[in-house]
């Protein structure tokens, strides 16, 4: 009996300081300032992930847009409001070749769709996925800036950008464009047909909706 109490006590005390050391080290792991730093930053990559890559998608693009010659007036997230709906616009150029509404998408994957459907297909391997066509998408955007405008679609282009490195395979009629060759395809147009450019800039930050409030109203 005496050998087996004293087996048992020396299995205790192993656990006990098993368990000491295990709190020592998650002490130690948890009050580590660097270890907090990459926890948090992990949750909120997990918790944001959409936002943050779509924020740097549309930073490739402003980067690209700010190289245009001075002539071609860049706005950026555009939100307004127009024939009872709420355009999220994220980027629009202006100039005497035509009005440049440009939404950006960062995919990853193979992707695969037309400008007619209704989605485009995302392929991870055998996996895959849907999102929202975004040619469809921008047409939206378009048609809501001719209406604050007084424009034609003849006059408002649709430009699809997608920064990524994401393979495509879309039937399009040029609305997509990467951005590396974004500029290109701005300054491919050279006929003048608007005479106003200031005004419709104007126009355009007269119906922004510059607030929280006031975009959340609109989505109701």
């Amino acid at each position: 009996m005496q050998k087996s109490t004293f087996g048992c006590d020396i299995i205790a005390k192993k656990r006990f300081y098993m368990q000491e050391i295990v709190n020592i080290l998650v002490k130690s792991f948890l009050t580590n300032p660097f270890v907090i730093a990459i926890l948090v930053l992990g949750l909120i990559s997990l918790l944001f992930y959409r936002r943050i890559v779509g924020f740097f998608g549309e930073s490739h693009t402003k980067s690209a847009l700010r190289k245009l010659p001075k002539e071609y007036i860049v706005l950026n997230n555009v939100n307004i409001i127009a024939n009872g709906y709420h355009n999220q616009i994220d980027h629009v150029v202006v100039s005497k070749y035509g009005i440049f509404c440009i939404e950006t998408k960062q995919y990853n994957g193979y992707i695969t769709g037309s400008k007619w459907d209704k989605n485009w297909v995302r392929h991870y391997g055998n996996k895959k996925s849907y999102c929202i066509n975004p040619i469809r998408q921008n047409y939206g955007h378009v048609k809501g800036l001719c209406t604050i405008l007084g424009l034609t679609e003849n006059e408002v282009f649709n430009i699809v950008c997608i920064p990524s490195n994401a393979k495509l395979n879309i039937q399009d009629d040029g609305e997509v464009t990467r951005y590396d060759t974004l500029n290109r395809k701005i300054l491919s147009y050279r006929d003048v047909i608007i005479d106003d450019v200031d005004d419709i800039v104007k126009v355009i930050i007269h119906n922004k909706i510059n607030n929280k409030k006031q975009r959340e109203e609109s989505h109701r």
